[in-house]
């Protein structure tokens, strides 16, 4: 993990993830909805740029369409849309932070970033899972099944981390198992995929800085975090906690990200016009 210039970010990182791990709830949703709902969302601010010109005003209509029916499933049934969320994230977070060649660490990658949070957390994990929509005859049976599956997945990750001296690794899922949740969650998905992620797409579409990056993403950017906010804000009449606002906000803009981008990715690596990344420079 790079800690050379970029020193003084990552250092914030994780000052403020140990503050909020030592506050109420209400802090630690506030910490994820930054860390999440804002960094985390620099990555995917590239998903219109990736995309051939011609092929925009498809993805665009894709692209909504899919944000507002998750966005609907979300508010009308959340017990349903919150696992098939996880699921979706857990699949897309394999794929995406390891390589074809690595089935294994792909699986266990998934896994670990939706699941380990359980693992040393399930009590504070159920009452978040109620809060976000989740039915309360069901919580035993999910939270127990995402505590073993993820305990399981961490203790994998770490013996990879050890074998390849995988600092970046060791760290996140050490974040995952030890933080609470939301703010464990927060800084495994910022360092184990947003980071990585966020710099791939950089190098892909040639930004020689980070600044460079997110003068050309901006336009999405400032409107994803704007819809962020009006959804959360919408939502916060249902749920005073804030933790389905959250929840819903989030998912409402990573849906399209997971399924939408991925399969017109897709298209142009069998069209043969994907963009080879350069190489990688830090991020934060």
């Amino acid at each position: 993990m790079t800690l050379r210039a970029p020193a003084l970010g990552w250092r914030l990182l994780f000052g403020a993830a140990l503050i909020a791990s030592l506050c109420s709830l209400t802090v630690q949703l506030a910490f994820a909805a930054i860390a999440v709902g804002i960094v985390g969302i620099v990555h995917g601010a590239s998903d219109l740029e990736i995309i051939e010109h011609q092929r925009r005003p498809t993805f665009l209509a894709l692209y909504v369409s899919a944000l507002l029916v998750c966005l609907w499933w979300w508010i009308v049934d959340p017990a349903i849309a919150l696992p098939a969320f996880l699921l979706a994230s857990a699949v897309h977070f394999g794929l995406e932070d390891a390589p074809a060649s690595r089935p294994f660490e792909r699986m266990a990658r998934g896994i670990s970033l939706v699941a380990t949070p359980a693992t040393l957390h399930a009590a504070s994990l159920t009452r978040i899972l109620h809060s976000a929509g989740v039915q309360a005859s069901s919580l035993p049976t999910m939270v127990s099944s995402l505590a073993i599956a993820g305990g399981i997945a961490a203790g994998c990750l770490a013996i990879i981390g050890v074998a390849r001296h995988d600092r970046r690794l060791l760290v996140g899922t050490t974040a995952l198992l030890v933080l609470p949740p939301l703010v464990g969650f927060s800084v495994g998905f910022l360092v184990l995929h947003a980071v990585p992620q966020t710099k791939e797409r950089r190098d892909r579409l040639q930004c020689v800085t980070t600044t460079a990056y997110l003068r050309t993403t901006a336009p999405v950017l400032v409107a994803a975090v704007t819809l962020v906010g009006i959804v959360g804000g919408l939502l916060l009449r249902w749920d005073p906690s804030g933790v389905r606002s959250l929840f819903a906000g989030i998912a409402a803009l990573a849906m399209p990200h997971l399924l939408v981008t991925p399969y017109f990715e897709g298209i142009a690596r069998q069209s043969g016009i994907m963009p080879q990344p350069q190489a990688r420079q830090s991020f934060l």
